[in-house]
């Protein structure tokens, strides 16, 4: 009598893969949050340790808040060193472990065992930061279990309702003095682009959207075969640069190119073009101060049109800078353009303040020694000039621009120039 061969049926087989794969998956969430609640106090922690030892490593610091600032700051830089992250992201983190450790341990301790995550966690302290006191608990005892078996969207969605309802105060008094918080903001992309972003009132901003609308839907009307999402973007460039609308701008009353629109720009701009590109023997890209590479003609309109500008000529081998232009009015002195065109942005490690905003800092200082040189100048920003000098900082400055720091903690970070892009 023959034997038969039973084999699993190809669902049985793909339920019990999924089944292994969701363990696994589950088990891995769980070890983030664990290391996420981990992190959250360690930070907690570091933030107390700065505040305590504020007063006697800043002693040159007037009050205690300014004092506890620069030694948090001190703090943040270096942790963020120590694993290459900007020191904003680590502040951001060290606000929200202190609202996670101090004000909402119930939430730690949640995240601890998995049962949320750490976005989970965020959304609800996020919202627990406008609640008041004595609605806490009760805000707390709500909004857990809903994270506990809902997504992180849900829950930041019931926290702010629940959140509107403890608050103590109306939502005018609040708003008044969130409009305070309104600012753009710009964020470089790649290919020659960028993002604009306005924080504003709701108002304005769906007043904004109308506005596009309306000028999007009569270009339309007209024939413009260009996309809505594209019209939007040329109507609102076209109102913010030239201060009208499409309409006066232009006779024909069709929203104006981006390359038209560029042609009101009036700026005071710092483009590094490689020699053969400006002579049009090359297209090799040309460098805009605080955003990166542009295209030739780009550079070449806004060269035209800009009143006061910059213009560096590098090698088109080499890179190295063959001359700087000398249109602008007030013109720096060549040694600091010199050490800001080498420098592009502050030499912290990590900080990415241009160049043009920040201090020219001597790494020997002056009284003891040190020369007023490119070999002894640097770019830092206001923020990294004042924390070199806080005990356990140190530069050292080499030749051709390179900065070895220490930090409080005994590591050691190199930066260096960044070459010509092109």
């Amino acid at each position: 009598m023959t034997e038969q061969l039973f084999l699993p049926h190809p669902s049985e087989v793909f339920t019990a893969g999924l089944a292994g794969f969701s363990d696994e998956f589950v088990a891995i969430a769980a070890e983030r949050a664990a290391l996420d609640a981990r992190e959250a106090r360690l930070l907690a922690r570091s933030a107390a340790f700065a505040d305590a030892m504020a007063d006697t490593i800043a002693v040159h610091e007037r009050t205690v808040s300014e004092r506890q600032a620069l030694v948090r700051r001190s703090t943040c830089a270096t942790l963020a060193m120590a694993v290459r992250m900007s020191e904003q992201t680590v502040q951001r983190a060290t606000g929200d472990a202190e609202r996670l450790v101090n004000e909402a341990p119930a939430v730690l301790v949640a995240l601890e065992l998995g049962r949320i995550s750490v976005r989970h966690a965020h959304a609800i302290t996020d919202q627990l930061r406008e609640v008041p006191a004595p609605g806490r608990a009760v805000f707390l005892s709500a909004v857990l279990p809903v994270a506990e078996r809902s997504t992180a969207a849900r829950v930041k969605q019931h926290a702010r309702v629940l959140r509107e309802r403890l608050h103590p105060e109306s939502i005018t008094v609040r708003a008044l003095r969130s409009e305070q918080d309104r600012r753009v903001e710009i964020e470089a992309a790649p290919d020659g682009m960028a993002w604009v972003h306005l924080f504003t009132t709701a108002p304005v901003a769906h007043g904004i959207a109308e506005r596009l609308d309306a000028l999007v839907a009569e270009a339309r009307s007209g024939g413009d075969t260009r996309t809505c999402a594209q019209l939007r973007a040329d109507a609102l460039a076209s109102l913010a640069i030239s201060g009208v609308t499409p309409a006066e701008q232009a006779p024909s009353e069709t929203l104006p190119h981006p390359v038209e629109v560029s042609e009101h720009i009036r700026a005071t701009v710092q483009i590094t073009v490689p020699a053969l590109s400006i002579l049009g023997v090359t297209d090799t890209p040309a460098t805009l101060d605080g955003y990166g590479p542009i295209d030739p003609d780009t550079a070449a309109r806004l060269a035209v049109s800009a009143p006061s500008m910059t213009r560096v000529l590098t090698h088109p081998e080499t890179g190295a800078v063959l001359s700087v232009g000398r249109e602008q009015y007030r013109v720096p002195a060549d040694l600091q353009r010199a050490v800001r065109l080498r420098d592009a942005t502050c030499r912290a490690p990590g900080c990415g303040r241009r160049a043009r905003a920040c201090d020219l800092d001597h790494s020997i200082a002056w009284e003891h020694g040190g020369t007023t040189s490119v070999g002894n100048l640097a770019c830092l920003c206001r923020h990294h000039h004042r924390m070199k000098h806080l005990p356990g900082w140190r530069l050292d400055h080499h030749g051709a621009g390179v900065l070895d720091w220490t930090t409080p903690d005994g590591k050691h970070h190199r930066t260096t120039p960044e070459p010509a892009p092109f």
